[in-house]
C-alpha cells in the first residue's frame, strides 16, 4: 500500500502523477533484529529509528543504482528467466573496497522488461541468489524517466549542453520530471522493504537517483546515507537554467555524504549550494562539510578506478594472447593511436578524427605508418542530436581514407560494435597511445585500462619479453575526471584541433625513455587508487560523517522537496513559550536583553523601522517596575532612539554599546574607552578601495563605527573581499585603539572595549548596585555579536553577579551552533513569544517603582 506521506510529498512536488500500477506482493523484509515488522507499514511519515544504534545486528550495505549489477535473459523455453553477475558492473566491483564481513544487498532496476505475473517470483530468485532487489518501472515511467528526464534534460546539462531551441537537448517537459520523481519513489519503496534503519547504511549513485535521499530521510530521520554522483556536475551559472534546481539540491542534502570524482565538480556544487541556499562550506583537518540545519553534509572527492583483478585476469586469457598476435600481424609496420568511447555527443569522436586529419596534413611521415583505430561502444541515448553526430562521423572516416589510403593501409579503422574486455584488452597492448577527446565526461576509465594492459602482469610471457621496459602514452581532454589524476598525460583542448594534432605527433614521436618514465608514474597511481581503493575511503568517510547521528536529536521539517532533518545537540532545544512564561510569572527582578536587526526585525525586510506591533509589545514590557528592559543593537543611537521614543522606560545600547541610554533617561552615556577617532582617516579610504572594486557593497558610517556591507554584491566575491578587506585592515590598524571584525555579510571596525557582552554585564552589575540581582535573564539575537552577551551569562554567574538560581533563557535565532542553550526559528516566534510574555505582564507601577529604573 502507498503510504500517504509519500503520495502527499509528490503531490506537493509536482500536481497530478501518473497511476502507479497494481498494488504489489512485497518482499520479505531483512531484519537482523527483533523488531515489529508493522512499524515500517504504517501510513504515518514517522521516523522509524531508535534512540541507540542497536548492538546485535552487523552493518549492511544497501546500494541503490538505475540498475542492478545482473544480466537477465529469457530461458532457451521462454519459461523464466536466468540471472548471472555482470562482472563489468562498478557496483558489483566496489564490494572489494568493504568490510569483508559486511552484507551488501543491491537495489535497481532491471535492463530487461519483466511480465507483472513474474515480477514476484523475480523478485524473490533475486533476493535468494544475488542478494538483489529489482525496482520494476511501469513502461510509461521508465521512457519518460530514463530516456526522457534523464537522457533528455539532466544528461545533457551536466555535459554543458543548454536547450538554446526545442530542436537542440529539448525544452524542460514538467511531465518528465514528474516522471523522474515517480521513479525516484519506486526506488525509495524497494529499500524501505528490505532496510534495518538503525543498522543499515545506503549508498546511492549518479543522477537518476538524485531524489531519492529526500525519500529515505523523510521516512528515516537518522538513516546513515552517502550519494555520488558519477557524471560531472556542471558550473552554477549552467545548473541555475534548471527549472528545478533548488529541489533537487535540497534533495541531494539530505544525504550525509556526497561524492564527487575532481574538486572542480565538487566546488560547482558548493558554488551552487552558496548561491541558491545561502550555505557556505567549511574545511576542517582536510574534510570539507556543509552545515545544513544542524547536520553536517559531507563532500568527499575520489576519482573511481579501474578493478585491476579483472583485468589481469583477462590478461591471462589465452584468446587475448592469440587475438594480440593477430593484431600485431595486421598493423605490422604501423603505429597505432587508439579510441575507445561510447557513440555519444559528448565523446569528441569527430573532433579526434578531425585531428587526425590535421596530423596526417602536417606531418606527411606519418601517411601510410599512423593508423587510429576508433572503438564505438554502443548509443546508451538516442535522439536527433546522436544521429547527426554518427553521420558526421561516418563521413569524416569515408573521407580521411579516401584522402589518405591506398592499397593496404586506411589510416582510420573505425569499429562499431560491441568489443569484449579482453579484445579490448588486446588492442591496448598493440597500442602506442590513446587518445581521448571528449568536450565533457564524468571520470572515463580507458586511460587507465590501457595502462594497466600496456605493463601487462608479472609471471607470464617469456623472459625476454618480461624484461623490456613498459611504456605508454597518452592525450586526454583536459574536460574530463581523469585528467588531473594523470599528470605525464597530454593534456589538450579538444575544441583545438590542430593543437590536439600535434599533442598526437608529439605522443607517437617521443623518446622511450620518457614514454617509459610517463608510464611508470601513471602505473603506480592507478595499482594503487583502484575501485576498492575508492570505495574503502567513501565508506570510511561515511562511517565518519554518520557517527553522530544518534547523539544528537533529529527532526524532520518542511513539506515536498523543502523537506530536510534538522539535527541537534540534546542540550540546544527550541524555546517553549509555556516554560519561559511560567518562569516568567514567578520572578520578580527581571533583565530582557533584545537584538534588534534579525531578532525583532526580518533581516529581509527593507524598511527598518519596528512595526506598531513590536513597539506596542516593548512598551508594554517595559512598563512593568519587575523589568529591565535594553534593546542592544549595532544600529545607530539616532535610528534607534526615534524608533523607540515611545516606550519611554526602554533602555537603548547603540553602536554594539558605545552609547547607552538607561531606561526613564534622556541622555546618552559614552562606554568607550577612548574618544580619539583619527584612526577612521586610515580605515576610510581603505574600505573605499575595496568599495569601488566590488558591486552592490557599502559603507555605513556610524559615530563610533565604521561598517562595509556586502550582502548585495556576490556571494563568492563579497566574501573573499571581506576576507581580504579584514586582513588589510588589521594590518594598517595594529597600532590603533579599535577591533576589526566580520559578521553576517559586514567587516566593522570600532572601538577597543565595546561590546555586547559589556553592556550585559553592566547591566546585571547596575540590578545588583540597586539590589534587584536578576532573578530572570531573557538575552536573544542572531549574529556573532550576540554571542557575547550569551557567553558573559555564564561568566556572571560564576562571579555571582547572577545568582546560580537565576531562570536564565539565552536565546538565539534560527537552528545553528551557538553558545545558547535555546532557539527559535525566526522573527515571527520571536514576537509571538514576547506578546505572551507582554500579556502576562503587569504594567501597573508606583512613582516610587519607576524612579528605580535607572542606576
Amino acid at each position: 500500500m502507498m503510504s500517504r506521506s509519500y503520495t502527499n510529498l509528490l503531490d506537493l512536488a509536482s500536481g497530478n502523477f501518473p497511476v502507479m500500477g497494481r498494488e504489489k506482493k512485497r518482499l520479505p523484509r531483512v531484519m537482523t533484529v527483533p523488531g515489529v515488522i508493522s512499524e515500517l507499514d504504517d501510513d504515518q511519515a514517522n521516523s522509524v529509528s531508535s534512540d541507540v544504534p542497536s548492538s546485535l545486528a552487523q552493518d549492511r550495505i544497501i546500494i541503490v543504482a538505475n540498475q542492478l549489477p545482473v544480466k537477465a535473459k529469457r530461458r532457451p523455453d521462454n519459461k523464466g528467466w536466468s540471472f548471472s553477475w555482470d562482472e563489468d558492473s562498478l557496483l558489483l566491483q566496489l564490494k572489494d573496497g568493504l568490510p569483508e564481513d559486511m552484507e551488501v544487498l543491491y537495489v535497481g532496476s532491471l535492463r530487461v522488461e519483466v511480465d507483472p505475473s513474474e515480477q514476484d517470483d523475480v523478485s524473490q530468485l533475486l533476493l535468494d541468489r544475488f542478494k538483489c532487489v529489482p525496482a520494476f518501472l511501469p513502461p510509461d515511467i521508465l521512457l519518460k524517466f530514463y530516456h526522457g528526464f534523464c537522457k533528455q534534460h539532466l544528461w545533457p546539462l551536466f555535459h554543458y549542453m543548454l536547450p538554446f531551441s526545442a530542436n537542440h537537448g529539448g525544452r524542460f517537459d514538467r511531465s518528465l520530471w514528474e516522471a523522474y520523481v515517480a521513479a525516484n519513489k519506486i526506488f525509495s519503496q524497494r529499500v524501505i522493504e528490505v532496510i534495518n534503519p538503525d543498522d543499515d547504511y545506503v549508498w546511492i549513485h549518479d543522477y537518476h537517483l538524485m531524489v531519492l535521499p529526500t525519500f529515505l530521510r523523510r521516512r528515516f530521520n537518522r538513516l546513515r546515507m552517502g550519494f555520488f554522483l558519477h557524471s560531472p556536475f556542471p558550473s552554477s551559472e549552467i545548473y541555475r537554467t534548471l527549472p528545478v534546481r533548488e529541489e533537487i539540491l535540497k534533495a541531494l542534502l539530505n544525504s550525509d555524504l556526497i561524492g564527487f570524482h575532481t574538486f572542480d565538480y565538487a566546488r560547482h556544487f558548493l558554488s551552487c549550494c552558496s548561491r541558491m541556499l545561502g550555505l557556505e562550506y567549511q574545511s576542517k583537518r582536510g574534510y570539507i562539510g556543509l552545515e545544513y540545519y544542524g547536520r553536517t553534509v559531507g563532500i568527499k572527492i575520489m576519482p573511481v578506478g579501474i578493478h585491476m583483478g579483472q583485468i589481469e585476469s583477462v590478461l591471462k586469457l589465452a584468446d587475448k594472447e592469440w587475438r594480440v598476435g593477430e593484431l600485431k600481424q595486421q598493423f605490422e609496420g604501423k603505429t597505432v593511436l587508439l579510441g575507445v568511447d561510447d557513440m555519444d555527443i559528448f565523446k569528441g569522436v569527430n573532433l579526434k578524427l578531425l585531428a587526425m586529419e590535421q596530423l596526417l596534413k602536417q606531418h606527411p611521415k606519418w601517411q601510410g605508418r599512423a593508423v587510429l583505430v576508433q572503438i564505438a561502444n554502443p548509443a546508451r541515448g538516442r535522439g536527433k542530436d546522436l544521429e547527426e553526430i554518427q553521420a558526421e562521423i561516418h563521413a569524416s572516416c569515408k573521407r580521411i581514407n579516401k584522402n589518405f589510403g591506398r592499397p593496404g593501409y586506411e589510416p582510420i579503422v573505425f569499429i562499431d560494435k560491441p568489443v569484449s574486455l579482453s579484445e579490448r584488452a588486446a588492442y591496448y597492448t598493440i597500442a602506442e597511445c590513446v587518445v581521448v577527446t571528449a568536450v565533457r565526461d564524468g571520470m572515463n576509465l580507458t586511460p587507465y585500462e590501457y595502462i594497466v594492459c600496456r605493463q601487462g602482469i608479472s609471471g607470464s610471457g617469456s623472459s625476454s619479453e618480461l624484461s623490456v621496459p613498459k611504456k605508454s602514452m597518452l592525450v586526454v581532454s583536459e574536460f574530463i575526471g581523469c585528467s588531473p589524476s594523470l599528470s605525464g598525460a597530454i593534456r589538450v583542448n579538444p575544441w583545438n584541433v590542430e593543437a590536439t594534432a600535434e599533442a598526437m605527433n608529439e605522443s607517437i614521436s617521443m623518446a622511450d625513455a620518457e614514454k617509459q618514465m610517463r608510464h611508470e608514474k601513471h602505473y603506480r597511481y592507478v595499482s594503487t587508487h583502484d575501485v576498492a581503493f575508492w570505495a574503502r575511503s567513501f565508506f570510511q568517510d561515511m562511517e565518519r560523517t554518520c557517527k553522530d547521528h544518534f547523539r544528537r536529536r533529529c527532526w524532520g521539517i518542511g513539506l515536498s522537496f523543502g523537506f530536510r532533518v534538522v539535527a541537534l545537540d540534546p542540550n540546544f532545544r527550541k524555546l517553549s513559550i509555556e516554560s519561559i512564561v511560567s518562569a516568567y510569572s514567578r520572578s520578580r527582578n527581571r533583565a530582557i536583553l533584545l537584538d534588534y536587526d534579525g531578532t525583532v526585525m526580518p533581516q529581509a525586510s527593507i524598511n527598518k523601522s519596528p512595526s506598531q506591533e513590536v513597539i506596542s509589545i516593548i512598551k508594554m514590557l517595559s512598563s512593568d517596575v519587575k523589568n529591565t528592559v535594553f534593546v542592544v543593537s549595532g544600529r545607530g543611537r539616532d535610528s534607534l532612539g526615534k524608533w523607540f521614543s515611545p516606550c519611554k522606560k526602554l533602555g537603548i545600547a547603540a553602536e554594539h554599546g558605545y552609547f547607552m541610554r538607561w531606561p526613564a533617561e534622556e541622555a546618552w552615556e559614552t562606554c568607550g574607552q577612548s574618544n580619539d577617532f583619527g584612526w577612521t582617516q586610515i580605515a576610510e579610504p581603505v574600505m573605499k578601495l575595496y568599495t569601488e572594486s566590488t558591486d552592490g557593497s557599502y559603507i555605513e558610517t556610524k559615530e563610533s563605527a565604521l561598517v562595509w556591507h556586502h550582502r548585495d554584491a556576490d556571494p563568492g566575491f563579497g566574501s573573499g573581499q571581506a576576507k581580504e578587506m579584514l586582513d588589510h585592515l588589521e594590518s594598517v590598524l595594529a597600532n590603533e585603539p579599535v577591533a576589526v571584525k566580520s559578521g553576517q555579510y559586514i567587516v566593522e571596525v570600532k572601538p577597543q572595549g565595546v561590546s555586547k557582552g559589556l553592556v550585559a554585564e553592566k547591566i546585571f552589575t547596575a540590578m545588583v548596585e540597586r539590589g534587584k540581582q536578576a532573578d530572570f535573564v531573557l538575552c536573544i539575537g542572531d549574529d556573532r555579536s550576540d554571542e557575547d552577551m550569551f557567553e558573559i551569562i555564564g561568566n556572571a554567574i560564576n562571579s555571582g553577579v547572577l545568582s546560580s538560581n537565576t531562570s536564565v533563557f539565552a536565546c538565539t535565532v534560527g537552528q545553528k551552533p551557538s553558545k545558547a542553550k535555546y532557539y527559535l526559528d525566526d522573527t515571527t516566534e520571536v514576537i509571538n513569544m514576547l506578546d505572551a510574555l507582554a500579556d502576562a505582564s503587569d504594567p501597573t507601577s508606583s512613582p516610587s517603582d519607576e524612579d528605580e529604573s535607572s542606576p
